[in-house]
């Protein structure tokens, strides 16, 4: 009988945010796969968590990914974090969890931190419908992906570092339009939490000028659906006209 994986968030800066079943799991399961295990140490130790760990990450997955899927066929029961917040969302885990779809071994995840989702909520953009963009190409690709953006009718989310946040910003604000409403948010749940709202154009100016730190989350407003559906009366309204 086939082990199980299990996917467990672990906290992005606060470590109150580690659920108790999160804690549990790690407990008791055979192995810990872990981005980094250096990273993981601290967490462990804070939890008084001994489970055995093995380091995963987006460099050595494919090569051990053989022997996670020996384990779990052998019954083993593993858990799989990154270095914080939901394995899989802009870090490893898609990987092992499309090889255990296709060998039949169950996972499951668990619920809990991932940064994307206090950013949306904290920018006080339309948040009931969304586009996740993670992190942009650095360079090939980057120009395409950005025209698309601009004419994406859903806020929309992308991960940045903190030396590219400035030039990414104005380079959003030449596509999207410098007033478009956006909001930048850094260090979510630590100490510095803070969250930047303005327009594409504001914000680029002010971190032109203050050089940011830390953990950063981009959220842009879509282009206005009411813009779209105009134009669309427009067009049919002309084309109603000339029939008549």
């Amino acid at each position: 009988m086939s082990g199980k994986l299990y996917i467990v968030p672990t906290p992005i800066g606060n470590l109150d945010d580690m659920t108790p079943r999160a804690v549990s799991t790690l407990m008791t399961s055979s192995l810990i796969l872990a981005e980094d295990t250096r990273t993981s140490a601290i967490l462990m130790k804070h939890f008084n968590i001994s489970t055995p760990m093995l380091s995963h990450h987006k460099f050595n997955e494919h090569n051990t990914l053989d022997m996670v899927m020996s384990r779990l066929e052998g019954g083993e029961t593993i858990s799989l974090i990154s270095d914080a917040g939901t394995p899989a969302i802009s870090d490893p885990g898609f990987l092992v969890v499309r090889e255990c779809r296709r060998r039949n071994i169950e996972v499951e995840t668990l619920p809990g931190s991932t940064a994307f989702v206090p950013a949306l909520v904290n920018s006080g953009l339309p948040c009931e419908r969304f586009c996740f963009e993670g992190f942009l190409p650095p360079k090939k690709g980057r120009a395409t992906r950005l025209a698309e953006l601009a004419i994406e009718p859903r806020t929309f989310i992308i991960y940045e570092s903190p030396l590219r946040l400035a030039k990414t910003l104005r380079q959003l604000a030449d596509c999207c339009g410098s007033e478009r409403e956006a909001s930048v948010s850094r260090e979510i749940s630590k100490l510095h939490d803070t969250t930047h709202r303005g327009t594409l154009g504001e914000l680029a100016d002010y971190f032109e000028a203050n050089n940011p730190r830390g953990e950063i989350v981009i959220v842009v407003s879509g282009l206005r659906e009411t813009t779209t559906k105009n134009s669309h009366r427009n067009k049919y309204k002309n084309i109603d006209n000339s029939d008549q």
